[in-house]
């Protein structure tokens, strides 16, 4: 009878010193030892060859009654530790196993040696099941098995494989494919594990929209497909959304006659990014590579390509970023270069998801049974939209270009979107479907709530009747009823506790304080005194360690904690609570869904214990350094309706990433704050609560969206709400942009006009900066040279007297740019502009990249050293349209002058190193070299060589000025025309002006 895993007999006595010994002495044979393979090491590396993992001291030849623990000797050279060093896990080495599986007798032999060390196998799922139920001739049935039982057959598959005369065994192409398919379902399978209840109506509704047909044909006409809107499933967190989508997609996968192809897009996972429209794009297909394999490898080529793109938006987002943080870049090229970048990246991803539905059309066609048949749908979900859901978001006007760009390619598109509101954006073009997720019914609730533990109907009912069918609602009765007692008697209490509903108005309240009231019933049950008098109060904090109790919680809550472990005993209970979860190694924190309740609670969050325990944060959080410790002390003081511009003082750069999200246990007032901090949108009771100038800056930053997007109606409809504004408001410059962008540029001048007198009186000096800057631009438009000038001039003084040397740069650099369209002042502004750059420290210089590569772009044929510098301090942007530019250059280059060609190509071939693509020359290999220079980091080297060639024609360096100033909003380099004075040769190590 076989020793089974818990009845392991102990190591002999002194096994452990003389196993020691041994090593020491076995460790020291050094390499000859691994070529001597003794009869008794290959017997004891058969015996491993079938495991994946295996206890030396217990392994078992066959014919071994018990193990003597030589494998321990004989396999120290063939094998890797993975266990602990008192409980001894290892695995034969990969080339050890292999070459062992090789040399088998045959399938009867590895039976024999599986059987003998039966008790080693895991108690679980494991390869080595999987290996024996086969050598049995008993294999399971693998479309029965999840994604982790396919991973261990697959393995049990490749090693059996190399096993002599093994036959039957599963095609492992076929296991991989299953696995690959077995993992994309994964997720959602994870969501559906509990029982789906209840959702009939809304899940008919989809399996409706999923299946709408399309047109019928006219007489002489082919049939064209109606286009279908995109349908948004939204409501309250917590209600089912991403369940009922799951339900939906799982279904149709596991549809015997077909189903559909989908692609599941969820943006709570952290390599998706809804900001990102261009990853989605690579999620969809790297999914339909799984579904269609013969395509995989051109799929997964596209999603390849989506990543690059998604890091050359993520160099042009940051480009965009740094223009705006000055306020003469921002008004004269910032918002030119922000509609530009959202134009660029709308028509990168429309072509990416186009080329995406051509792969598609061909798979689909390729499993018809027939050409008649109808192309079934493509269901594309995106869930947890939250974020980009907000009127203006750029991420939600690209997404939609992407649902048109693709629908018109394959017209059988479904397009499901989940978030908690409705969707409303400018750039749609027809209004979409939706349903909006309330309550479950009462049947489904009640088989909600006995699911969950509630084992009488009756008493599930009465508790439906009074909970409501708010899914969390609903878990929350069930846990106070296990808690409580769940008969006749006890369970009474409990319901009579709970509000009666009323009527549909006073739902939400409703539900509210019956989530509020089910809580308080499981803290009430408690065990500990201590741990139930700290439990509701720490609700307010969102994290708590041991020192936390001690210094912030107990004394609130009235408990002394004196020195000694009475915090880290009420820490350790604490962490025990089921509603809690850990941070990190000695944190935690109440889970999302409880605080997001109790703090909403009408009075909940007001108690004076819990404002004691607020303050108490803040004195806390406020002597310590860091920004976490500063984050929290913010959100705290937020917490207790603090002033928010008192607060404000209190912010320091980089507590945006520890504050996201906070906005929901805010007052309307401090989660205006934190919106206009944090970016992104406000729903309208934030926007209304929000303190002016609070409003002003969250209404500055939609309207900026929306002009990014060219939709200036839209701007201007938001524009019209709660004037006036304060002087020194965002909004006077974005009002006057507005205008203009609606053709109305005489009101735009007025409106700056009628703002610079205001913002020179309330010292708004930044403010009035990019008015004049505006001002000039606008003149200029109009033919008004000489306003635009005047202005221009007024700007760089007032950046001077601010003492802003780069904001003088960038008013310098707007009068460069004015001056080249009349090229009797360029000369002056060029050579001030190059004195400046000479005369600013390199680190000043290195925090403004953006403005250094268009200065430098600007000023190159006149400062021959200004192109040198500036790849020396900042070096050139790394999106695709800088590669763009300069590849095109060296082909123009290269191509009026071909004995140029092995001097750029001897270049080419060191900064791409040995292994570059073989490019001979074409324009496709010369920017596949450029990419692999940018990813190796070493395009600034390679541009710094190139102003080193001898070209005569002057596009090289005009190629490398272009490549410089990619994207900034200004106007293209271009080589000196022919008769024109060549600017002098520019060195690598040259310095503009030095």
């Amino acid at each position: 009878m076989s020793t089974g895993p818990s009845e392991r007999p102990a190591p002999p006595s002194g096994l452990r010193e003389l196993f020691a010994a041994r090593l020491r002495e076995a460790l020291h044979t050094g390499g000859d030892r691994t070529r001597q393979v003794s009869r008794a090491r290959r017997a004891y590396r058969e015996a491993a060859c079938l495991l994946a993992r295996f206890d030396p001291r217990l392994l078992r030849l066959p014919g071994e009654k018990h193990a003597t623990g030589g494998a321990v000797l004989e396999l120290v050279d063939d094998c890797t530790t993975l266990g602990m060093p008192d409980q001894p896990e290892w695995a034969l080495k990969t080339e050890v196993r292999e070459e062992t599986l090789r040399a088998l007798a045959g399938p009867e032999a590895a039976r024999r040696l599986l059987a003998c060390n039966i008790g080693q196998l895991p108690s679980g799922p494991g390869p080595e099941r999987f290996a024996l139920a086969h050598l049995f001739g008993h294999p399971p049935a693998t479309e029965r098995l999840g994604a982790g039982e396919l991973a261990e057959a697959l393995q049990a598959v490749l090693w059996l494989s190399q096993v002599p005369r093994v036959t039957g065994l599963p095609d492992p192409a076929e296991l991989q494919h299953a696995l690959e398919r077995a993992r994309l379902l994964e997720p959602l399978e994870r969501l559906v594990s509990r029982a789906f209840r209840g959702r009939a109506r809304e899940m008919a509704a989809l399996r409706a929209y999923v299946g709408t047909p399309g047109a019928p044909a006219e007489p002489g006409r082919p049939a064209a497909p109606v286009p279908v809107p995109p349908l948004v499933i939204h409501g309250p967190g917590g209600m089912g959304k991403s369940t009922l989508l799951a339900k939906l997609v799982l279904d149709g996968a596991r549809d015997p006659s077909g189903g559909f192809p989908f692609a599941y897009i969820d943006f709570e996972r952290p390599t998706l990014a809804i900001q990102e429209p261009v990853t989605l794009i690579a999620e969809a297909a790297r999914q339909l590579g799984v579904q269609y394999p013969a395509h995989r490898a051109e799929l997964d080529a596209l999603a390849d390509e989506c990543q690059q793109a998604a890091r050359s938006q993520r160099e042009g987002q940051e480009r965009v970023t740094q223009l705006h943080e000055l306020a003469t870049t921002r008004a004269v090229l910032g918002r030119r270069s922000s509609q530009q970048f959202q134009l660029l990246a709308t028509g990168r991803e429309t072509d990416l998801i186009r080329r995406v539905a051509d792969v598609l059309v061909r798979a689909v066609a390729e499993h018809k049974t027939s050409p008649d048949q109808p192309d079934p749908p493509f269901v594309m979900v995106l869930d947890s939209c939250e974020e980009a859901q907000y009127r203006g978001s750029p991420a939600l006007g690209r997404t939609w270009a992407i649902f048109l760009a693709l629908q018109r390619a394959y017209p059988g598109l479904r397009f499901l979107a989940a978030g908690r509101a409705p969707v409303d954006h400018p750039a749609k073009t027809t209004t979409p479907l939706d349903i909006e997720l309330g309550e479950l019914d009462t049947d489904a609730s009640v088989d909600v709530l006995m699911s969950c533990g509630v084992r009488e109907t009756d008493v599930a009912r009465e508790l439906a009747h009074r909970v409501g069918g708010h899914p969390l609602s609903l878990r929350l009765a069930a846990r106070a009823a296990t808690l409580t007692g769940d008969g006749p008697g006890e369970a009474g209490e409990l319901i009579r506790s709970l509000p009666e509903r009323r009527r549909e108005v006073f739902r939400r309240v409703d539900q509210l304080l019956v989530q509020g009231i089910l809580y308080d019933r499981i803290l009430s049950h408690i065990a500990d005194a201590d741990v139930r008098r700290l439990a509701h109060p720490g609700l307010v904090l969102r994290v708590i360690t041991p020192e936390i109790v001690k210094q912030v919680l107990a004394g609130p809550c009235g408990l002394r904690v004196p020195a000694g472990d009475r915090a880290g005993e009420l820490f350790a209970a604490l962490s025990r609570l089921d509603m809690v979860e850990p941070v990190r190694p000695g944190a935690v924190r109440y889970r999302g869904d409880v605080r997001a309740i109790m703090l909403r609670l009408p009075g909940g969050d007001r108690t004076e214990v819990m404002r004691a325990v607020e303050r108490r944060a803040v004195e806390y959080y406020a002597a310590r350094d860091g920004l976490e410790a500063r984050a929290e002390e913010i959100y705290h003081r937020l917490r207790l309706d603090e002033d928010p511009r008192a607060v404000e003082e209190r912010w320091l750069p980089g507590v945006e990433r520890f504050l996201a999200g906070a906005q929901q246990d805010m007052t309307p007032r401090a989660a205006g704050l934190l919106t206009a901090r944090l970016g992104g949108g406000a729903p309208d009771k934030v926007a209304a609560g929000a303190d002016q100038e609070d409003w002003e800056r969250i209404a500055a930053r939609e309207v900026e969206d929306l002009l990014a997007q060219g939709f200036a109606e839209a701007a201007s409809e938001r524009l019209g709400r709660r004037r006036p504004w304060t002087p020194c408001s965002p909004l006077h410059a974005l009002y006057a942009e507005t205008l203009n962008r609606l053709g109305r540029r005489d009101e735009a001048r007025r409106a700056v006009a009628e703002a610079l007198g205001p913002a020179e009186h309330a010292g708004c000096g930044e403010h009035r900066l990019e008015l004049l800057l505006l001002s000039a631009r606008l003149a200029q438009e109009d033919g008004d040279r000489r306003g635009a000038d005047r202005a221009l001039r007024t700007a760089e003084d007032v950046a001077m007297g601010l003492g802003q040397d780069l904001e003088a740069m960038g008013a310098l650099l707007a009068r460069a740019q004015l001056a080249d369209d009349g090229a009797e002042v360029r000369s002056e502004t060029d050579q001030q502009l190059a004195a400046q750059l000479a005369e600013l420290p390199d680190a000043v210089l290195a925090g403004r990249p953006v403005l250094v590569r268009a200065v430098a772009s600007q000023i190159y044929q006149r400062a021959p050293g200004a192109l040198a510098h500036a790849l020396e301090v900042v070096g050139l942007p790394a999106d695709d349209e800088t590669l763009d530019e300069l590849g095109a250059a060296m082909r123009r280059a290269t191509h009026r002058q071909p004995a140029l060609l092995g001097r750029v190509m001897e270049i080419l071939d060191d900064a791409a190193g040995p292994t570059r693509p073989q490019a001979g020359g074409a324009p496709t290999g010369i920017a596949g070299i450029l990419r692999l220079a940018r990813d190796r980091g070493t395009l600034d080297a390679l541009a710094r060589r190139l102003l080193d060639v001898p070209d005569t024609s002057g596009e090289i360096v005009a190629g490398v000025a272009a490549a410089m100033g990619a994207g900034s909003g200004g106007r293209p380099a271009t080589a000196p025309a022919a008769g024109r004075t060549r600017p002098e040769k520019t060195s690598a190590a040259g310095r503009g002006g030095r």
